[in-house]
């Protein structure tokens, strides 16, 4: 057996992967191996327990990483941005396999994270629904279509497709392709009501057994989606040591620019990572400044400075940054409103399959509205709290500046800013 292990690149394709080794400092091509199940365990088992393999990030990579594990010392899998192959100048399955043999060798590749098998379930299901609801959006994009081209005016309703929308869109005279498409849209969305709801359900199940996204929704505006696309993008919590590299994963962070002598400026966020995570914690953020708290003074504090548009991500950074600290400490938000969590909770369970309690007369409607509105006083309290904080902090600042010694005046992005 040999001592020292070869390293081994695939370029992983649809049909094939192309296969390049290293050995004692030469890179030779082997070939070709087609990615079925069969093939690909012949050639597993014709590799030595010391040799290592390196893939890039497809479809079916984790699936072939799956079949190679067991007979290899370490199957390593990267992304496409960190190898630099993208940018070769000579770009071919053969070159590509070399390149990855070769920085294998070097031990210049580091692997993504493998999500565990809740991870990847919920990651697919989130997939499958967002999806769904995009198919069920054109859809009714035909409808709306159809009522433009044919200058029936703006629907009398607030929903379309309720029960008074349908009525009105059955009541008006239409050419008989267009009542066809109509026709057609309304039964594509029927169905994909039912599909969405199914795999909601799916979702909202495991969510009620999760502490994890429990917690997160004790943030007013926090759903269940948001809570649980946060989860399924990053994972275990604890692979970030702060709340600075959760940022930069997620494509939350301003990217710099600075050259000579010019002080460094901060730019657009740098959008790496996760897009549907990052989607998830902005529409979070426009419901999240709805509610009275820290979080809408700070966006408002953002908005009058910069826009709503650059507030509204600056508060998705912050939600970021205060789930971290809520995985992290294992406590739920500090400025929660009881009743409203209580609500979503319900809700949630109620979406999971729990039978309602409609039309049964318990008695504590008023209460709770009585809490809820106390509950509206205290966060109230906390942004008017933290607006004052904000305004003190911003009065004693300039003096704390040109009391600080030149060596404790540092560079940043924001120019002063130690």
């Amino acid at each position: 057996m040999r001592a020292v292990g070869r390293s081994i690149g695939l370029d992983v394709h649809l049909d094939f992967c192309e296969v390049a080794i290293a050995d004692d400092g030469a890179v030779r091509s082997a070939g070709r191996v087609e990615t079925t199940p069969e093939r690909l365990e012949l050639f597993a088992q014709s590799l030595g327990s010391n040799d290592r393999v390196a893939l890039e990030v497809t479809g079916n990579a984790w699936e072939i990483a799956r079949i190679l594990e067991p007979h290899v010392q370490r199957v390593v899998v990267v992304s496409p941005d960190d190898t630099g192959i993208r940018q070769a100048r000579a770009k071919t399955d053969r070159l590509d396999a070399r390149a990855l043999a070769r920085l294998l060798a070097a031990g210049e590749l580091d692997t993504v994270w493998r999500p565990d098998e809740r991870t990847r379930v919920l990651r697919r299901r989130l997939a499958r629904r967002q999806q769904l609801v995009r198919s069920r959006s054109r859809a009714k994009n035909e409808i709306h279509a159809v009522v433009m081209r044919r200058l029936k005016g703006r629907p009398p309703v607030s929903d379309l497709f309720g029960v008074k929308g349908r009525r009105w869109l059955s009541e008006l005279e239409l050419p008989l392709e267009e009542a066809e498409t109509v026709d057609s849209a309304l039964r594509h969305i029927e169905f994909l009501d039912r599909e969405v709801a199914a795999v909601e359900r799916l979702i909202a199940r495991d969510a009620l057994q999760s502490g994890e996204v429990r917690r997160l929704m004790t943030v007013p505006g926090v759903n269940v989606v948001c809570a649980a696309t946060f989860l399924a993008a990053v994972g275990d919590i604890r692979r970030f040591r702060s709340a600075r590299a959760l940022v930069g994963y997620l494509g939350l962070d301003p990217r710099v620019r600075q050259s000579g002598s010019e002080p460094a400026r901060g730019g657009r966020i740098s959008k790496q990572g996760s897009a549907s995570a990052r989607w998830a914690l902005v529409e979070a953020a426009w419901s999240v400044v709805q509610q009275p708290g820290p979080l809408r003074a700070f966006y408002q504090r953002i908005r009058a400075r910069r826009g709503h548009g650059i507030a509204a991500v600056a508060v998705a950074r912050k939600l970021a940054v205060l789930f971290w600290c809520l995985l992290t400490r294992g406590q739920d938000y500090a400025h929660q409103q009881p009743s409203l969590t209580a609500k979503k909770l319900r809700l949630l369970e109620i979406r999971a399959g729990a039978p309602t309690l409609k039309g049964k007369h318990t008695g504590t409607w008023a209460t709770r509205q009585r809490m809820r509105q106390a509950e509206r006083e205290l966060a109230q309290q906390a942004e008017a709290s933290y607006k004052r904080m904000v305004s003190d902090w911003q009065a004693a600042r300039p003096e704390k500046v040109q009391a600080a010694a030149p060596a404790e005046v540092g560079a940043s992005v924001t120019p002063g800013r130690a």
